[in-house]
């Protein structure tokens, strides 16, 4: 995507281009009109008409009282009426996805659209992930570019970090168990380990409760006394790793008071542990004039160099900026673009921001405005409107399933691929439970079907090969949407295209059988093939498959070739048998499947030997004759 290449220097001025020194400044509320109020207990605001019914929403949600789901979506409907921007962006989450109402994209969208005038930010995300699905480039990147910038601002700005963990519910149609069990806080068994150890004297867990704290990682709140006290054990017991830490942490006065000289301290002892990343807070320090003797960007320039030579990312950052803003150096977009480049190669957030700014305007580079959007939505998308995914992961993990599918729904259609993916397979994995809220009271299967299809198909688009994979199926048999064969195949191609085992093989099988694919049997053979070298653990399924596609080529009229084919077919009504047999005699249903995959199989090895006893007999018939 950067490749490094680029064009001669313009000679237009940069003067009007805003790139944020990190001065500590801190933002009172990042994200206005966020449900923060009620899932932080913030007490400020929950008093007013629009806190009052979002609490009611959201607590309603979570204990399934309908009656007063209705109750709080009529308050934000009159606030709504009468242009409380925050309403709006609420109520038209709720038409989005039909909560207490009838399912409405187009009211939705004008909804979202009243509110982003109004000022919501969760309402443009939604705009702009909206003309983004829609390849309406200016129009997205208009927006992202605002929502990266408030983006970028809130990284240093508020108590809330950039580091928003993207955590995946299920992995395939499995709950995710092993990863799950890494965010329950503080009551982890992992980390009260580390903790344990750390109380032992141990320097090295000290430093990673430490930086657990300073970020607010593994579903632990971020907690900068904790992590400075932390990071102040760690040193004392003699690890370097958290010098730059608390060199920050004074440089930025976060949870202790501002002490540029105590951080200029740590940063060179941390540069003498060759902690290389340090030179940047020396750099920054000196690029700010406090700590040190005077504003000197020479050396500031100087010691973000020497951590760019040891390929820090900060370094390549930082060494950027200052070309770009010509601060110290002479101005040089060559080489910013280089410096920013690099990185961004490494995933830093701020270089995507420049570097989307860059080709949004054609400025050193060619103008690029998909390859903008894309990198302005990665940022954007580290705002502090993606708490909404370490709600939802809270929520599901406290068992709050319902509050849990609300949460991660509202991120859904903010344009978080992983909040889709989540949603959906809630919807798919809870159905028998009521965790889903429709028009009137809770889902009915239809409404389940549509809404889960909808959010599999948003994420399938960015790149999810489970979910192109359910898409697939859902077109294939007619779940949640009108059978469609070719979208199915479409579908499954797209999972192909990331891999996917199980797509292969359904690809293979409708070639084989010539359904919204041409009947190939070359083909058929080939996507078969290429599904065992992707899963060699589908051997027997994918050997048996190419076994009948071998019978079929030779003699597709044959006996034994129609009754395989049958078999799917007889699969169901056995199946059906087996779960009534299941709910009679307490089978688990595992067991059930197992039973109706070994009878299959008996079958076809029953049809098989019956097949040759004929051929057997045809041929003694015919020696008898000659």
């Amino acid at each position: 995507m950067l490749d490094g290449s680029v064009p001669p220097e313009p000679e237009e001025s940069f003067s009007d281009w805003d790139f944020p020194d990190l001065d500590g400044t801190e933002i009172e509320e990042p994200d206005p009109g966020s449900w923060r109020l009620v899932m932080e207990e913030v007490e400020h605001g929950r008093n007013d008409s629009y806190g009052a019914a979002v609490a009611q929403l959201i607590n309603s949600v979570n204990d399934g009282e309908l009656e007063l789901i209705q109750t709080a979506v009529k308050e934000l409907q009159g606030l709504a009426d009468q242009g409380h921007a925050h309403a709006q962006s609420t109520l038209a989450s709720l038409y989005g996805h039909g909560y207490g109402m009838e399912q409405s994209d187009l009211k939705s969208f004008l909804f979202h659209h009243f509110a982003a005038e109004g000022g919501n930010y969760q309402s443009k995300m939604a705009l702009a992930y909206s003309y983004y699905r829609q390849q309406l480039f200016e129009e997205a990147a208009h927006l992202y570019a605002e929502l990266a910038a408030a983006a970028v601002a809130s990284f240093v700005s508020a108590k809330e970090g950039p580091l928003i963990e993207h955590v995946r519910l299920n992995y395939g149609p499995e709950e995710s168990k092993d990863s799950l069990k890494k965010f329950r806080g503080e009551e982890d068994d992992d980390f009260q380990f580390l903790e344990y150890q750390a109380q032992k004297g141990n320097s090295a867990a000290m430093h990673k409760i430490g930086v657990i704290y300073y970020y607010g990682l593994r579903g632990i709140p971020r907690d900068h006394i904790r992590a400075l006290s932390w990071f102040t054990k760690s040193v004392e017991k003699g690890d370097s790793a958290s010098l730059e830490f608390l060199g920050e942490i004074y440089a930025r006065g976060f949870g202790v008071e501002r002490n540029y000289t105590k951080a200029y301290d740590y940063f060179k002892k941390a540069i003498r542990e060759k902690r290389f990343s340090a030179y940047n807070g020396i750099g920054y320090l000196y690029f700010i004039g406090q700590g040190v003797d005077k504003k000197n960007m020479t050396k500031a320039k100087e010691f973000y160099k020497r951590a760019a030579d040891h390929n820090d990312p900060n370094g390549f950052y930082n060494l950027g900026v200052i070309y770009l803003k010509g601060a110290g150096v002479k101005k040089s977009i060559k080489m910013a673009s280089r410096y920013l480049i690099l990185a961004a190669n490494t995933g830093h957030p701020k270089a995507y921001y420049q570097l989307a700014k860059m080709q949004q305007r054609g400025l050193g580079m060619k103008k690029d405005l998909p390859t903008a959007v894309d990198l302005y939505k990665a940022v954007a998308e580290r705002g502090p409107w993606g708490a909404l995914l370490r709600w939802g992961l809270e929520s599901y993990l406290k068992g709050e399933i319902a509050l849990s599918l609300l949460l991660y729904s509202r991120a859904a259609e903010l344009g978080y691929e992983v909040a889709q993916s989540n949603a959906a397979w809630i919807l798919d994995k809870f159905h028998e439970e009521a965790v889903c809220i429709g028009k009137n009271g809770y889902c009915t299967v239809e409404e389940r079907h549509h809404r889960a299809h909808t959010l599999w198909r948003f994420a399938s688009e960015q790149g999810n090969e489970y979910a192109a994979l359910l898409i697939g199926d859902a077109y294939y048999y007619g779940r949640g949407t009108v059978k469609d064969l070719d979208r199915a195949a479409e579908a499954y191609m797209r999972a192909r295209l990331q891999f996917n085992a199980q797509a292969m093989y359904n690809i293979g099988y409708m070639h084989e059988h010539g359904l919204g694919l041409p009947k190939d049997f070359h083909l058929a053979k080939r996507y078969y093939d290429l599904a065992l070298d992707a899963d060699q653990s589908a051997f027997l399924p994918i050997y048996l498959a190419l076994g009948v596609l071998w019978l079929r080529q030779r003699n597709e009229e044959s006996m034994l070739v129609k009754a395989i084919d049958m078999l799917p077919e007889l699969s169901k009504q056995f199946t059906t048998w087996a779960r009534d047999f299941t709910t009679a005699f307490s089978i688990e249903e595992g067991n059930a499947t197992l039973l109706t995959l070994v009878v299959c199989l008996v079958t076809v090895l029953y049809l098989r030997s019956l097949r040759r006893q004929q051929r057997q007999q045809e041929d003694a018939v015919y020696g008898e004759q000659e």
